[in-house]
């Protein structure tokens, strides 16, 4: 038996390493150059640009992950469905998904031949193709994996390696500008996608297709997903996560009740709101409101419960304070809605706050109020513990001041400001409160928080081949015309618009419905006049309105797991949804005691 399993165990350790090394890389070598302009006038030539290539490299190396434990991003409708359908679905699903990641992967082979002509280098005398080379190997993987978590047996997972045909079936078949399969396998990837397939799987495979048809050379995918490796903004998002990971991970959020109670538990209310200010404080840090919901959920329900609050408010408060905090630096949808709609991340972020705040209030407020008329109890203050609190949390309270004054006041860029974040973190959690151990829990957490940037940042790399086609097929133009024929009016349009975007974010995860939807609607915002800073807070708040929205609002399906298992009970909007072993850890803190997943995402 250890024969059997010794080789597997090594293959998951490099697997692991790989991520944690480029994590490592990103955060030190902006750090370098920190210090370098402090103390040589210069830090390390190419080492920014290496950076933004490793941003890549951390993406597909996450999706890797996401896929090694079947989590990659996708709604979980299979989970509706009864085992004599969802079956022999997840096989169909799964060898589509693998068609277009061999179809991604032969046209990564061929990026890569084209680069090698080249023959540019990307810093430190690195070619530009061995950091392509990625890529291919990255798609091997994820093929490999769909087609091995299709089905426990042989025989579904060879059902399911028939997707690898795909390729040479539209060599054989088919014919560029043969527009007779558009509708079909058109149809073919929405129903797929929403009965499961991974959401970067349709998006690869819509823009595959239309590439095919269109005549223009599929390696455009690969090639676009590369531009990842041009901006300078998008490496802050890993880093922020990572940041988001160790303190969600440590003790933070102990120190942060405590202190928030101190303050305000003597009012109506009172624990109520504390609990409303530290998930609005933990969202923006961990990228998603599902980590939130599923890292405290359990921690706060029993104290919302000890303090005589109303079981369905309980819940729907966690529920919903998961998620608003995401206006709030350093909120990775506001840098992905800066970087598609090349918008100044810092006005979105001023734009965001104020609306921020008021969504905070109203959601605190609603909680403190049902609990104050249902008789919960609440603290008296006490000075010497309000102090005691403050004292203990000083170092996450000054951590956003310090980030700040480096940023605003020029000393430090957007990336170097978040490396900064993940080594302030560090100290905090490892050296200063000691919650974390470094080589036992850190690794962890670097493979968790690559697991999360992997599994919605493959959807970018795809995705932007995706919108690529759909500007330089004029979609935009035609969409605006559309709205302009049929709607005259700036404020019916505004409202048209917020009753949209709730339906898309019911329907999609937010990361998607950035890429695919914010190219369309930014033109037609400009020809109403619509500031396009208003137009970002207006897109991000309704994504978090559409976390709540049934049919697939994610936060209604996530809290079921932490609550449940702590309750018993079964919550007002439960419908029959099975429960199946799920891929998730059982870390010191984040995800403690969640043995199963279930939810519309596969990952969030």
């Amino acid at each position: 038996m250890k024969q059997e399993v010794l080789p597997a165990s090594i293959i998951k350790r490099i697997e692991d390493l790989l991520p944690i090394s480029i994590l490592v890389m990103m955060s030190t070598l902006p750090l370098v150059e920190i210090l370098g302009r402090l103390f040589w006038r210069g830090g390390i030539p190419g080492s920014i640009v290496l950076v933004q290539h490793l941003t890549l490299w951390v993406a597909v190396a996450g999706a890797m992950l996401a896929a090694r434990s079947d989590r990659l991003l996708a709604l979980s409708t299979q989970s509706i469905l009864p085992d004599r359908f969802s079956r022999p679905i997840k096989i169909i699903t799964s060898g589509l998904a693998a068609g277009v990641t061999t179809c991604i992967l032969l046209a990564g082979l061929d990026h890569i031949r084209i680069e090698r002509e080249a023959g540019e280098i990307v810093a430190w005398g690195i070619p530009a193709w061995v950091m392509i080379s990625i890529i291919p190997v990255s798609f091997a993987v994820l093929t490999g994996r769909l087609i091995w978590h299709a089905a426990s047996t042989a025989r579904g997972r060879l059902l399911a390696s028939t997707g690898l045909l795909i390729p040479l079936l539209f060599h054989l078949f088919t014919s560029a500008g043969d527009t007779g399969v558009l509708i079909p396998v058109s149809l073919a990837i929405v129903i797929a996608t929403a009965f499961g397939m991974p959401i970067f799987a349709g998006i690869g495979g819509a823009a595959l297709l239309l590439f095919w048809l269109d005549g223009t050379p599929l390696n455009s995918v690969p090639m676009e997903a590369y531009r990842l490796t041009v901006s300078p903004m998008l490496p802050a998002i890993p880093l922020f996560a990572l940041a988001g990971y160790i303190l969600a991970e440590g003790g933070s959020s102990k120190r942060l009740t405590r202190l928030f109670s101190a303050l305000v538990g003597w009012m109506p209310g009172g624990t109520a709101f504390a609990i409303t200010l530290v998930l609005a404080f933990f969202t923006p840090l961990t990228g998603a409101s599902g980590v939130t919901i599923l890292s405290m959920g359990g921690l706060f329900l029993p104290v919302l419960l000890k303090a005589g609050y109303p079981h369905k408010t309980s819940i729907g408060l966690i529920t919903v304070a998961g998620s608003i905090g995401l206006l709030f630096p350093p909120s990775l949808p506001v840098f992905l809605y800066a970087f598609k709609a090349e918008q100044s991340y810092e006005d979105l972020f001023v734009g965001g706050f104020l609306p921020g705040i008021l969504l905070v209030l109203v959601v605190g407020g609603w909680a403190a109020l049902r609990g104050h008329f249902s008789g919960a109890s609440t603290t008296p203050f006490q000075s010497g513990e309000a102090v005691a609190a403050l004292w203990e949390s000083k170092w996450e309270l000054l951590l956003p001041a310090v980030l700040l004054a480096g940023f605003a006041g020029g000393y430090a860029t957007l990336v170097e400001t978040a490396a900064l974040t993940v080594l302030l973190t560090f100290v905090i959690e490892c050296l200063i409160h000691k919650e974390l151990r470094i080589l036992q829990d850190l690794p962890r957490v670097f493979v968790e928080c690559a697991t999360l940037v992997g599994g919605f940042m493959i959807i970018l790399c795809v995705a932007l081949g995706f919108t690529n086609y759909l500007i330089m097929d004029e979609v935009p133009d035609l969409a605006l015309a559309w709205t302009q024929t049929h709607i005259q009016n700036p404020l019916l349009f505004l409202l048209v618009l917020n009753i949209l975007l709730i339906i898309v974010g019911a329907l999609m995860d937010i990361y998607s419905a950035i890429i695919v939807i914010v190219p369309l609607i930014i033109p037609m915002a400009a020809a109403y006049g619509i500031n396009p800073i208003h137009l970002g807070i207006i897109f991000l708040a309704n994504m978090e309105l559409g976390y709540l929205m049934p049919p697939m609002g994610e936060n209604l399906f996530l809290s079921r797991l932490p609550f449940r298992s702590i309750t018993g009970q079964s919550l007002s909007f439960d419908i029959a949804l099975r429960f199946d072993p799920g891929h998730y850890g059982t870390g010191h803190n984040l995800f403690t005691n969640h043995d199963a997943w279930i939810g519309p995402m596969a990952l969030q």
